[in-house]
């Protein structure tokens, strides 16, 4: 379905409005691949409103990432101030944001969905200990920054995808899952994150294989994974796949036109994580990836179920 049937769907017909959600899919579909292509099992109603969410998620990410040598951490927190403040603003209605589609959209969902400050403020403070925090002593630590930089996003996307349940008792799930991803992405990323200046495992927990960040760093430079570190890997590999198994129960508690892509997401990103197992975790060498063909066969599946499940329920 095009973006204008979607937007059409979603009952969006400001013009501004349209332009800006296109935008927030166009972020989406470019650098969110695996995630794009799971949006495209949920109902046309309900797509925009979660690429907006990627695309302002995408704008606090390009604020620290961006290769820029010439800026400085300081004027990337500055940024990220305004950022902060300019959304809040316009929350209340106390800005017009018509310039940063990014953050007309995700406002306008935000108001739509009653979806809270806090969230976003949780999110932001995450996304600040990116420019400060480039280790973390153990579990607590990381979860802190967690919460804010991955369950938050589950939490968001909840009331859009809607519960069969109370929202409360789907929430934990829906957090787990946001969880799950980050993992998945902190041990798929090591190497790039180290090049970044960045360790995303607990260092107590590193350290009980006695692994540290000069021994990663060693990986890195020689391009392979030495045992402790494939130890330490596999134990936070182990971790990973728990919290996928917590938030599993959640796809039933959602409502029957969303579970098709909650589904699909949580297949390709846990299969991720197995290709870093058959990698035998030498993630030092190569990204792992899940392939094109095994992509589109488990987005055909869960089309047939999202279709079926809208037939079920054509108001959906």
């Amino acid at each position: 379905m095009s973006e204008k049937s979607e937007l059409d769907a979603a009952g969006i017909t400001d013009p501004a409005l349209r332009q800006a959600y296109g935008r927030c899919r166009e972020l989406n579909a470019e650098h969110g691949k695996t995630f794009f292509l799971a949006t495209r099992l949920l109902s046309p109603a309900q797509r925009p409103a979660v690429h907006a969410l990627y695309g302002f998620a995408r704008r606090a990410d390009d604020i620290l990432d961006e290769v820029d040598p010439t800026r400085t951490d300081e004027q990337r927190a500055r940024e990220l101030t305004v950022l902060s403040d300019d959304l809040a603003a316009g929350l209340k209605g106390d800005k017009d944001t018509l310039d940063d589609p990014t953050l007309t959209a995700v406002i306008h969902t935000a108001q739509h969905y009653d979806l809270g400050w806090d969230l976003f403020d949780a999110f932001l403070a995450s996304m600040r200990m990116d420019l400060t925090v480039t280790d973390y002593p153990d579990r607590a630590a990381l979860q802190q920054y967690m919460y804010g930089s991955a369950e938050v996003i589950g939490l968001q996307t909840l009331p859009i995808l809607g519960t069969v349940v109370p929202r409360e008792e789907a929430a934990p799930h829906a957090a787990a899952l946001g969880t799950a991803f980050q993992l998945t992405n902190f041990l798929r990323d090591v190497d790039e994150d180290l090049r970044r200046g960045r360790v995303y495992l607990p260092a107590d927990e590193l350290a009980a294989h006695r692994v540290d960040r000069e021994l990663l760093s060693w990986c890195q430079i020689h391009g392979t994974t030495e045992p402790r570190v494939r130890s330490a890997l596999r134990e936070q590999h182990a971790m990973a796949r728990q919290v996928y198994d917590e938030a599993r129960p959640g796809i039933a508690m959602l409502t029957p036109q969303s579970r098709p892509c909650v589904s699909a997401a949580l297949t390709l990103y846990s299969q991720i994580l197995e290709q870093i197992e058959r990698m035998d975790f030498q993630i030092f060498t190569g990204r792992a990836t899940v392939g094109t063909a095994r992509r589109l066969a488990v987005a055909g599946t869960g089309i047939v179920r999202a279709w079926a499940a809208r037939l079920r329920s054509p108001a959906a």
